[in-house]
């Protein structure tokens, strides 16, 4: 199995994410050629800042494997990870990252910071980025698109209503 297969399924976690109602974003870690765990946003569904689909699939995999030292695993996820995101990977001794789109408000693999390569921290992360990139692209403009047409509908309801 190889980059394109797994973020194939971090696109479908995030595909469900959406499906919510969710920023879609999708997160799958991998051992061994096995996922050991998954996650999509639920910010929105949990009322809770901390539930970002890496956050959620870290905690499933520290749970499948036993504890949280989560070396040899790779985590796939649709777009760069934030700040919280990237110091739990550091945290969990994750190996690598990959990720497809880049988060030019948030992002902390390059984009803003690299917390994951600092090497003032005791472990860093190998980071491949760009993987499936226009199509992890195409489901945040989709998701933000309709959301727009949403509320301009709103507000057209709103004002022809008065």
């Amino acid at each position: 199995m190889d980059d394109h297969f797994w973020m194939g399924e971090a696109l479908a976690e995030a595909r469900a994410a959406m499906a919510l109602g969710e920023v879609p974003v999708g997160a799958v870690v991998v051992r061994e050629g096995r996922a050991v765990g998954r996650g999509r946003n639920l910010r929105e569904s949990e009322r809770d800042p901390t539930a970002h689909a890496e956050m959620l699939a870290i905690r499933e995999a520290a749970g499948a494997l036993g504890g949280w030292r989560l070396t040899g695993c790779t985590l796939y996820v649709t777009m760069e990870p934030c700040p919280m995101c990237a110091g739990a990977m550091v945290q969990a001794r994750i190996d690598r990252l990959v990720y497809g789109v880049a988060d030019p408000k948030a992002g902390a693999a390059g984009t803003l910071v690299d917390l994951l390569r600092d090497k003032r921290f005791n472990h860093q992360v190998e980071v491949s980025a760009g993987v499936r990139a226009e199509e992890c692209r195409e489901l945040l403009r989709e998701f933000f698109g309709r959301l727009r047409r949403d509320a301009g509908a709103v507000e057209r309801a709103r004002l022809e209503n008065g």
